[in-house]
């Protein structure tokens, strides 16, 4: 069995690295949004043209991100939301809900103080994690049996 993993979310640290590399030997297929901050935010300008007013820079970058993110999330199996430092991360929260609304396994990572900023989101996902390795151990999980040593 082949677990499509959509890793979405903070990009400031490493976190997606670590669960990749800690699933190496795992049937796992991951994706993830644009994490070049810069691509991400220019894109719709980049392709579509240049914008003068701002509003109209980020409305056309957001629609073309959210064709990327449509497909990453519809194909995904399992959707992990990272919420780092700074929890409000609007970018996640909405992945979490569009996730848990497509019948999606939601898997949250997030810090233990953050819990009753959360708790809406906490509510819908199937685990709430606090490390990268408790994802890679429930991904273990559900494609071996096997508990972690």
């Amino acid at each position: 069995m082949t677990l499509n993993v959509y890793l979405s979310g903070e990009i400031h640290t490493d976190w997606r690295e670590q669960i990749i590399e800690g699933a190496a030997g795992l049937d796992v297929r991951f994706s993830s949004p644009v994490t070049d901050h810069g691509a991400s935010d220019d894109c719709g300008a980049a392709i579509l043209g240049a914008e003068t007013n701002k509003y109209w820079h980020d409305h056309k970058g957001a629609k073309i991100n959210a064709i990327r993110t449509r497909k990453g999330l519809a194909d995904a199996d399992v959707v992990v939301v990272r919420f780092g430092e700074k929890y409000k991360q609007w970018n996640a929260a909405f992945d979490a809900g569009y996730a848990a609304a497509l019948g999606k396994s939601l898997i949250v990572l997030s810090q233990d103080d953050h819990q009753h900023a959360l708790k809406e989101v906490h509510a819908a996902a199937l685990a709430v994690a606090s490390e990268p390795r408790q994802v890679v151990e429930i991904l273990r999980y559900v494609l071996t049996g096997g508990l972690p040593e």
